[in-house]
């Protein structure tokens, strides 16, 4: 047992039916269908080569796409394939979650085979949707459809999706109310990682944010820093821009609009409230990136600006890399600015580069993040890289987490019996 939870370790699966709600909800090109990186289904190897090996029949469960973002929302055949090649065994698929077919398959397994069902998405009770606006309860998760028939052929639940932990559905929460539970290898490891960021860093201890999604990095300042877990702030990407206007300084039309146009404007005043609580600790550019006919650097004397902001300058750059390299735990979620475009890539590319050689333990989350590591090349140097992007962010910001405290209270329930 591990922080509560039990652990592949508390339990023996030779023979045994689990099954394994896996992340490996993955990005999918538009034109093709087809997947656009596999570092999901890859983390997700380990857990379920164990499983097998040790004789487990295993039923994978796992979503792709949603309602918010329907062009992913697809069947997981192509998974089963990208599984199979990299796990070089045979994995089925079955165009089926919870209805007959799937548990005739469920139940014709034999002592190591692997079967995915598909896309537990399919199924209403599991869309975001219908998680924001339907308040069911644990014990009517584990009566809905997917719990209730799948359930009773299985002898073990293993939770491996800690980057679905923050949501409150059937394949994530139900099933722990019904099953001996544990969290899979990654889970557990994702949730270390995290911890000794929040929880027991070194110091000093510094957070990269930056990105589009304002409140997902208002939400992390105000507790790491309230906290004490994080000494500094770099923001950057709009993060670092909505400091700055709320600092005084006009950032130009195209900047202001865009950010009006995604509703971030009430975060100039939260901004200014972080400001006046800790001040110093969180830093802001100096100075930014404009693309006109190439990279052009604008101080905040140059501005308001006529173009649009996309990237951070090199003064900016060169004085956060001075606090990372002197950082003993870094943190970075969000890039720096638009990385997939050369003329506002540098600040990123110099930025994570600046993590990857930095001493100090390293944690890297987000898609956007994990994405620019990747174009950039030094994932493989970063301390730990997290497939979890809300979940980490919730756990950051002192939220709970339903998939957490569901895997608690399965622990409990177990240790009471």
């Amino acid at each position: 047992m591990e922080a509560g939870i039990l652990t592949l370790d508390d339990f023996k699966v030779g023979g045994k039916t689990v099954i394994v709600r896996v992340d490996i909800n993955s990005p999918i090109d538009r034109e093709t269908g087809g997947l656009v990186n596999d570092n999901r289904i890859r983390k997700s190897l380990p857990t379920i080569t164990e499983l097998a090996d040790a004789g487990a029949k295993v039923v994978l469960l796992a979503h792709q796409g949603d309602t918010e973002d329907y062009h992913n929302l697809i069947s997981l055949e192509q998974h089963a394939a990208r599984l199979a090649d990299l796990l070089a065994r045979p994995v089925g698929f079955i165009d089926d979650i919870a209805g007959p077919a799937a548990v005739a398959a469920v139940k014709a397994l034999k002592a190591g085979e692997l079967l995915l069902l598909n896309n537990v998405r399919y199924y209403t009770e599991e869309v975001s949707t219908f998680v924001n606006f339907v308040k069911l309860t644990p014990d009517q998760l584990a009566k809905t459809r997917l719990v209730r028939n799948l359930a009773p052929l299985a002898d073990l639940f293993v939770n491996e999706a800690f980057a679905a932990a923050h949501r409150y559905s059937p394949s994530l929460v139900g099933f722990a109310e019904v099953l001996p539970t544990a969290a899979g290898r990654l889970f557990i490891e994702e949730f270390r990682a995290l911890a000794r960021v929040k929880e027991t860093p070194s110091h000093p201890c510094v957070y990269v944010l930056g990105g589009s999604r304002i409140a997902d990095a208002f939400s992390m300042m105000q507790q790491v820093l309230s906290e004490g877990a994080a000494d500094k702030v770099l923001t950057c990407g709009l993060n670092g821009e909505v400091m700055v206007l709320a600092r005084g300084t006009a950032l130009g039309a195209p900047s202001e609009r865009l950010i009006e146009e995604k509703g971030l404007t009430p975060y100039i005043q939260k901004a200014k409230e972080l400001d006046a609580a800790f001040g110093e600790k969180i830093i802001s550019p100096v100075d930014f990136a404009i693309d006109d006919g190439g990279r052009v650097e604008l101080d905040l004397g140059g501005l308001p600006s006529d173009h649009l902001l996309v990237d951070i300058g090199t003064q900016t750059i060169a004085r956060y890399e001075q606090v990372i390299a002197q950082a003993a735990t870094i943190f970075v979620n969000g890039p720096a600015g638009i990385y997939e475009q050369p003329a506002s890539a540098e600040g990123t590319r110099r930025l994570w580069n600046a993590v990857a050689d930095a001493p100090g333990y390293s944690v890297i989350g987000g898609g956007d993040s994990v994405a620019a590591g990747a174009k950039f090349g030094v994932l493989e140097r970063m301390g730990y890289v997290c497939t979890s992007g809300g979940g980490m962010v919730r756990f950051l910001s002192g939220q709970e987490l339903p998939v957490v405290t569901a895997l608690r209270r399965a622990a409990d329930r177990s240790v009471a019996v």
